[in-house]
C-alpha cells in the first residue's frame, strides 16, 4: 500500500475533497440529531460532537479521508449513563473515554488488528451495510407516495448523474441529489419530513466548558465501566473502519495513531458539549465514492457542520429526509461486500460460518464489538482445529538395540496436545524410547505437559526415554516449565497427589 506524505494528505486532492466535505457535512446532520435522541440529549450535544471529532481528527488522526463524529454504537452506550446520572457525567466520561483510547495508542493496541482475519471483516462490512439500511426504514414506513418518488429519484440520480459527459466527473452526484431534491420539494411544495423535523439546531457556538461533577473516586466508579466501553468500541470500530478505508483508496493508515487522535478528538468533545464519538463507516464510505481522499475532506465535513447548523439553519432545516435516505441507502449498497455472496459456494464452510457467525451477532445486537469478537474467537477456533490437524507422529523400530523412535513433525499445542500424548504405546516391550521433536514445535504449557506425561509415564513403564531435536524456542520452554528431567519437581508432583 501507499503512504502519503503530509503534503499530500492536506493538499493533493483539493477540490475533489471540499465538495465531498460538503456531502458529508450534510449527511452528518440528521445522523448526528438521530444519535443525540438514541443517547437522550439534546440534538446540539451530538452535532457539537460531530463537529469537534470530525475538525480534531483532521490533524491528529492516523488516516486520512476518514469521518469521525458522533455514532450510533457510542450512542448506545451512553443511554443508561444519561438516564441515570444526567448530560454533565456524560461528559466526563467522554473526557476519560479519551484518556483512555490515548493510553491505548501509546500501548499500541493497533497491533490487535492483526488479530482480526480477512473473514471477520467481510462479515463486519456487511452487517453495517444492513444496519445502514435498516437505520432508513423508519423515514420509509407509513409515509406518503411523494417519499417513494423522490427516494427513487434521488437513487436515479446518484447513479446516472456520474454517466454524464464531464460535469459527471466535476461534482459527486450525492450532492447533485440533494440539491435537486430539496429544490423539488421547495419549489412543488410538497409535505414531506425534512431535516428541520428532526430537532431543534443549535443557534450558537460551542464554548469550553469542563464537566460539573465531583472530582471524586464516587465520580471515577460511575464512569469508568462506561468509559472503557466507550473506548474499547470506539477504537475497535475505528481500527475497521480505517482498514477499509485502507482497501479503498490502497493507501495505508497508522492504526495507533488513530487512537491517539480519537482520544484528543474525544477530549476536546468532551470539554465543549459533545458526548464521545468515533470513525463512521457509513460517512468514511460517502466520502470516499464522492471522490474524498483527504485531511481537507474531513476537516471541510466538520467546519461546515457547524457553520451550516449555526448560521445556516434555515435552508438546512428544508432539505427532505427523502434525500438523505436515498444516500444512505447508495452507502449501503456500495458497502455490502457482494462477492461474499457468491463466494458461499465455493468458500471453506469455516470461512463461511465465520462471516455469517459476525454478521449474524452484529444486525441482532446492533453491538459492533461483540460481533467482530465472536468472529475473531471462532476464526481462531477454526484455525487452531485445523493447524492440529497437521501434527502426526512417524514410528520406527531398531530391533538390534530394542529402540523404539517416535518422530513428531508438525504444531504441539493446546489442540493436538492430547493427539501427542496418545500417540505413544505405553506397554510396548521395548528397553529404549527416543522422540525425536526436530520438525515439531512447542508452542505452549499444554504441549509441555504432554511432553512431562509421555516421559514419565514411559519411564513408570520401565523404559529409558531420550528427547531430541528440540528447536530454540521449544527447548526454552520445556527447560522453563517441563518436570520430566527435574527430579525434585517430579517428586513435588507425587507428593502433592
Amino acid at each position: 500500500m501507499l503512504l502519503l506524505s503530509p503534503k499530500q494528505e492536506w493538499f493533493g486532492n483539493v477540490r475533489s475533497d471540499i465538495l465531498a466535505g460538503i456531502v458529508v457535512a450534510l449527511a452528518l446532520i440528521p445522523e448526528s440529531i438521530a444519535f443525540s435522541i438514541i443517547a437522550g440529549v439534546d440534538p446540539k450535544v451530538g452535532l457539537y460532537a460531530s463537529f469537534c471529532i470530525a475538525t480534531v481528527i483532521s490533524f491528529v488522526g492516523g488516516r486520512a479521508g476518514m469521518i469521525s463524529a458522533a455514532t450510533g454504537a457510542m450512542a448506545l452506550l451512553m443511554v443508561t449513563l444519561v438516564k441515570e446520572h444526567g448530560l454533565q457525567y456524560l461528559m466526563a466520561a467522554t473526557l476519560l473515554t479519551g484518556l483512555l483510547q490515548i493510553v491505548a495508542g501509546y500501548l499500541k493496541l493497533g497491533v490487535l488488528m492483526s488479530f482480526v482475519s480477512r473473514t471477520v471483516v467481510i462479515g463486519f462490512v456487511n452487517a453495517l451495510a444492513i444496519l445502514i439500511f435498516m437505520a432508513q426504514l423508519p423515514e420509509l414506513t407509513n409515509v406518503t407516495w411523494h417519499v417513494y418518488a423522490l427516494t427513487a429519484l434521488g437513487l436515479a440520480i446518484i447513479y446516472l448523474f456520474p454517466y454524464i459527459p464531464k460535469l459527471g466527473s466535476l461534482v459527486p452526484s450525492p450532492l447533485v441529489t440533494i440539491v435537486v431534491l430539496t429544490a423539488v420539494t421547495v419549489a412543488m411544495g410538497i409535505d414531506v419530513r425534512t431535516v428541520g423535523d428532526m430537532g431543534q439546531l443549535p443557534d450558537a457556538l460551542p464554548i469550553f466548558l469542563l464537566p460539573d461533577v465531583p472530582l471524586n473516586l464516587e465520580t471515577l466508579l460511575i464512569i469508568f465501566p462506561y468509559s472503557a466501553a466507550l473506548a474499547a468500541v470506539g477504537l475497535l470500530e475505528s481500527f475497521m473502519t480505517a482498514t477499509i478505508v485502507d482497501d479503498m483508496t490502497d493507501t495505508d493508515s497508522d492504526k495507533n495513531r488513530e487512537a491517539k487522535g480519537q482520544g484528543i478528538a474525544n477530549v476536546v468533545s468532551g470539554c465543549m458539549g459533545g458526548m464521545a464519538g468515533c470513525a463512521m463507516i457509513g460517512q468514511s464510505v460517502i466520502n470516499i465514492k464522492s471522490g474524498g481522499r483527504g485531511r481537507l475532506s474531513t476537516l471541510i465535513a466538520g467546519v461546515l457542520l457547524l457553520i451550516m447548523v449555526v448560521f445556516m439553519s434555515d435552508l438546512i432545516k428544508q432539505i427532505p429526509m427523502a434525500a438523505l435516505v436515498s444516500v444512505m441507502i447508495m452507502v449501503s449498497i456500495g458497502t455490502f461486500s457482494w462477492p461474499s455472496v457468491k463466494g458461499l459456494k465455493t468458500l471453506p464452510l469455516s470461512t463461511n460460518i465465520v462471516m455469517i457467525v459476525t454478521t449474524g451477532v452484529v444486525v441482532a445486537t446492533h453491538n459492533l464489538a461483540l460481533g467482530v469478537l465472536s468472529g475473531v474467537l471462532l476464526a481462531s477456533l477454526f484455525f487452531a482445529n485445523k493447524i492440529s490437524h497437521f501434527m502426526y507422529c512417524d514410528k520406527s523400530y531398531e530391533e538390534t538395540s530394542s529402540t523404539r523412535i517416535y518422530k513428531f513433525v508438525g504444531q504441539i499445542f493446546f489442540n493436538s496436545a492430547d493427539r501427542f500424548a496418545d500417540a505413544f504405546d505405553y506397554k510396548e516391550e521395548v528397553k529404549n524410547v527416543i522422540i525425536d521433536i526436530t520438525r515439531a514445535h512447542f508452542w505452549d504449557i499444554s504441549a509441555v505437559h504432554a511432553l512431562d506425561k509421555a516421559v514419565i509415564k514411559l519411564r513408570k513403564m520401565g523404559k529409558e526415554v531420550e528427547v531430541i531435536g528440540q528447536n530454540e524456542a521449544t527447548r526454552t520452554i520445556i527447560d522453563r516449565f517441563g518436570i520430566h528431567d527435574k527430579p525434585s519437581e517430579i517428586q513435588k508432583m507425587m507428593g502433592a497427589h
